[in-house]
């Protein structure tokens, strides 16, 4: 009689922090949803995707989710603000370069935060290194945002800043916000 013997391709932690990719860029997707076009580009809440998914995944899983994010809205899903979609729309369209900063956003604020690849329980994440990882993802989406909506609207860089600069203070206050809910415990279980 043959004896079957279970293997295990996949470390149980490995596949919670998979789900909890997944379930980051699906948060993201939603609230991408949550926009208003005003001024040169759409004011949404994604930029807590990214947050979120920096301070609670660290830099590999925090980036895996915001790439997947990217991904099924390259695909054709209608993920991205007021449900647009596809690699036109990031490639070329105006705001791309602000989706690419979020992917770039939440390594770069995992790395900070998490100062490694694993990602460590928030609770170990004091507040001022959690302010000094977000500051530094709104930096990058904007150092990646801004350069490619001039480029793709044909903008002087200067002007391009200019119409992005009434953003940063809604997003430090966004900033502030997923920095509340993360120490509420809101999304850890705590």
């Amino acid at each position: 009689m043959a004896t079957e013997q279970s293997v295990d391709l996949v470390d149980d932690e490995t596949v919670g922090l998979f789900t909890k990719a997944v379930l980051l860029a699906a948060l993201t997707a939603g609230l991408a949803q949550l926009s208003i076009p005003i001024g040169p580009v759409v004011f949404s809440l994604q930029p807590f995707g990214m947050f979120f998914a920096g301070l609670l995944l660290g830099p590999l899983w925090g980036g895996v989710a915001l790439l997947l994010y990217l991904l099924v809205g390259i695909a054709g899903a209608p993920v991205f603000s007021n449900g647009t979609a596809g690699i036109g729309y990031v490639i070329a369209g105006k705001t791309g370069g602000f989706l690419v900063g979020f992917l770039v956003g939440a390594v770069v604020a995992g790395a900070i935060a998490h100062r490694g690849i694993a990602p460590k329980p928030v609770a170990d994440l004091s507040v001022p290194v959690q302010v000094v990882a977000l500051t530094a993802a709104v930096a990058v989406v904007y150092a990646i945002g801004i350069p490619w909506m001039a480029v793709v609207t044909g903008l002087p860089f200067a002007r391009a800043a200019a119409l992005m600069a009434p953003y940063i203070p809604l997003d430090l206050l966004k900033l502030g916000i997923a920095i509340a809910i993360v120490q509420g415990g809101y999304l850890a279980g705590r």
